[in-house]
């Protein structure tokens, strides 16, 4: 057993489950991580394992939602209406994705274009948080199909890696008229279909290259995703209350100009 493959895994699916929910991009986090600790070959599949982990995390801790939604779809007006607005949101992203994932992956995934994203996410973020906010809809159940279609526009722009999936649909659904904290809970959500459709896509393509030899790391991986990722959404909720997001927006900042500056400097050999 290579425990240092192992101690990789843990903290990948750390830092996968801790930033998949909050507006600092974790496909930006990890391909960064991973170039620095030499993990980029075995992260093909190991992704799919610490997103899964990720997805159950919201679904635990939204389960009566959830089962509410899925028991009540055939004849709940409200479920089926929620229903349709994550449908609605979920398609523009599922769209786009098949047409240029291929093109985005190519030339995007790396760590300068990520330490770009970061920062001009970042300052995003700051003047979203800077005007003034007048919020119209203040629960997920007033939501309507044109605001959940607004919200999915503004998760297309997260394909970029490094601008964050939640960042882009929080801070857009901010800026269409949702409160602070149901932007955040729309944006969990949606990051079920999002990000179930993805990890299928992905372990089908990559079906080739799973292997029992690489249970435990997986296995690793996938727990650490789980519980990290549950005390950030537990932690975001409770934080967006009586917080702005700023915080995150400097430390996006902050975290792609060090990116950049050692790159510059010659510090760190980030592949390019």
């Amino acid at each position: 057993m290579d425990f240092l493959l192992l101690a990789k895994a843990l903290l990948l699916g750390i830092v996968e489950g801790m930033t998949e929910f909050l507006p600092v991009s974790s496909t930006g986090h990890l391909i960064v991580v991973g170039d620095l600790i030499n993990f980029q070959n075995e992260g093909k599949v190991f992704e799919i394992a610490i997103q899964f982990g990720a997805i159950l995390a919201v679904l635990f801790q939204y389960r009566e939602r959830f089962v509410s939604l899925a028991t009540g779809i055939t004849h709940d007006a409200k479920a089926q209406r929620f229903a349709a607005n994550l449908l609605i949101a979920f398609l523009p992203a599922a769209v786009i994705g098949l047409l240029f994932i291929k093109q985005i992956k190519a030339h995007l995934f790396n760590p300068v274009s990520v330490a770009t994203a970061l920062i001009i996410g970042g300052l995003v973020i700051l003047f979203a948080e800077r005007r003034q906010h007048v919020a119209r809809i203040h629960t997920v159940d007033d939501i309507r199909g044109r605001d959940a279609l607004k919200v999915g526009l503004a998760q297309v722009i997260a394909m970029i890696p490094g601008t964050s999936r939640s960042g882009a649909t929080i801070i857009g659904g901010m800026f269409f008229g949702l409160d602070r904290k149901v932007a955040a809970e729309f944006s969990f959500f949606l990051a079920v279909p999002t990000m179930f459709a993805a990890t299928v896509y992905d372990l089908y393509k990559h079906r080739d290259l799973l292997s029992m030899a690489d249970f435990p790391m997986f296995a690793v991986g996938f727990v650490a995703a789980f519980l990290s990722a549950l005390l950030a959404v537990r932690t975001l909720v409770k934080f967006v209350a009586n917080h702005t997001y700023e915080v995150f927006a400097w430390y996006r900042i902050a975290f792609g100009l060090v990116i950049l500056g050692t790159w510059y400097f010659g510090l760190v050999a980030w592949h390019v």
